[in-house]
């Protein structure tokens, strides 16, 4: 394993030296969906699904010192020296690298000590700290309270791993694909973020602009092969289709992105289906106000709500816990499992290494919360878990069938769950600014995934 990753950082090294409504469904419009019968193991008690998306956070990182979690104060770097983690606030001015090249540095042949060399990405013309300490930060408390009160009520499920070992556009692709490959059948995986020749950003989907390509990654780690971000593969929401379960995408704005995945897929993109990709990201609020919640529903953020490092404006615990409340508060709650997870680790430091089955997969250890009436109360699941068994859960949930890819073997969360009890009535989390706000935000059509 270690001559692996020896040999997989060494030509990575040498290669970035080189290469800087229902109807749509197929549902009759205005028909009450067709809610096929649910897996076995959860009773039929789940009817809706609802994935929301955050961004770039280690568990270390957002929620050093919960109760229960496997978290640490004290990191390592590539000398063997003990560093301290220092508090940072969730909108400190600097981001930190993200590429698969940095992954690998940070992973440092599974000594989990090479994040001293992270490169660091100075915004606002603010002071930053020196690359060597910069990775090595968490989140106080008291600025992601609401996400603690969730994990506290609800099941915090501390060993789950990024599927990928690199940025967000190819994370994205793992949450609705349990892979990023380019084409079902490929060796070749999307690997990093998406960009054009011109650098006007905003990239990544089938309606990017000429000329955009994301580079790739083969089995021997080699990433020498670059292709136009839009791809031949089956994703969850065809397995939805075939069995008229119907779905929701929310993204911040309209076309093409890093974080809007199903921009990407080409059968999607390409069809009816299409028009169940909804913005901004706000009008989920609404829809579930108005008992337009679709069986499964995925969430991504605006910048300003991400937790995107050095651009979000510290309101995305705000923003979570408003539509988390929104379900609680409606009809929804008693038949839906909320899922809140974050695309990758962001270049910040965590210390648990994780299982590596090739040349991109696992990565790092990312934060996942667990909700819902029978979610279990104050739990910490300790089993491995990773973005395809929110897949797998969700596959069984509606008897889908298995997309083949990181779903097989997944677990599928069934820990983080008591059937056999009541459904808990859900208790308002406290939390400012409230619904309205978001639902009267400005569009936001900010780039802000520049991954350096």
């Amino acid at each position: 394993m270690n001559r692996f990753h020896a040999a997989l950082g060494l030509t990575i090294l040498a290669l970035f030296g080189c290469v800087q409504s229902n109807g749509a469904n197929g549902i009759a419009p205005g028909a009450p969906p067709v809610l096929p019968a649910a897996h076995s193991l959860f009773g039929g008690k789940i009817k809706h699904v609802v994935i929301i998306i955050q961004e770039n956070r280690t568990v270390d990182n957002l929620f050093n010192g919960l109760p229960g979690a496997n978290t640490v104060r004290t990191g390592k770097n590539d000398l063997g020296q003990n560093v301290q983690l220092q508090q940072v606030s969730l909108t400190a001015p600097w981001d930190l690298s993200h590429r698969h090249i940095a992954w690998v540095a940070d992973y440092r042949n599974g000594n989990m000590n090479g994040f001293n060399n992270e490169n660091v990405h100075c915004y606002h013309h603010a002071k930053c700290p020196s690359h060597e300490v910069a990775a090595y930060g968490y989140v106080p408390q008291s600025e992601v309270q609401p996400y603690w009160d969730l994990a506290e009520q609800y099941t915090f499920a501390n060993n789950t791993f990024q599927s990928n070992q690199g940025p967000s556009f190819p994370a994205h692709q793992y949450l609705v694909s349990g892979t990023s490959t380019i084409a079902d059948g490929s060796q070749l995986r999307a690997s990093e973020n998406a960009h054009d020749p011109r650098d006007r950003g905003k990239q990544g989907g089938c309606d990017s602009i000429k000329g955009t390509t994301v580079a790739t990654i083969d089995s021997k780690g080699q990433q020498s092969q670059f292709v136009y971000p839009c791809f031949s593969r089956v994703s969850i929401m065809e397995l939805m289709n075939n069995n008229r379960v119907s779905w929701s995408y929310y993204q911040a704005n309209k076309g093409a992105g890093q974080w809007h995945a199903v921009d990407a897929v080409r059968g999607i993109w390409n069809s009816p289906s299409y028009k169940n990709v909804k913005w901004p990201s706000s009008r989920v609020l609404r829809d579930i106000a108005a008992g337009r919640l679709d069986q499964v529903t995925f969430i991504t953020p605006t910048g300003a709500e991400s937790d995107h490092a050095a651009h979000n404006k510290g309101k995305g615990p705000a923003w979570v816990t408003s539509i988390v409340n929104a379900i609680g508060q409606s009809a929804y709650w008693k038949d839906t499992a909320i899922f809140v997870v974050w695309d990758d680790w962001g270049g910040w430091y965590d210390h648990v290494t994780p299982t590596v089955y090739n040349s991109y997969e696992l990565g790092f250890r990312v934060p996942l919360i667990v909700i819902g009436p029978y979610a279990k109360a104050g739990y910490i699941s300790t089993r491995q878990h990773e973005f395809g068994s929110i897949l797998k859960f969700t596959e069984e949930v509606f008897n889908l069938g298995s997309l083949g890819t990181t779903d097989v073997r997944s677990d599928d969360l069934s820990d983080c769950f008591n059937f056999r009890r009541q459904p808990r009535p859900f208790k308002t989390i406290a939390a400012a600014p409230g619904a309205r706000y978001f639902l009267n935000e400005p569009l936001d059509t900010q780039d802000i995934d520049d991954d350096f």
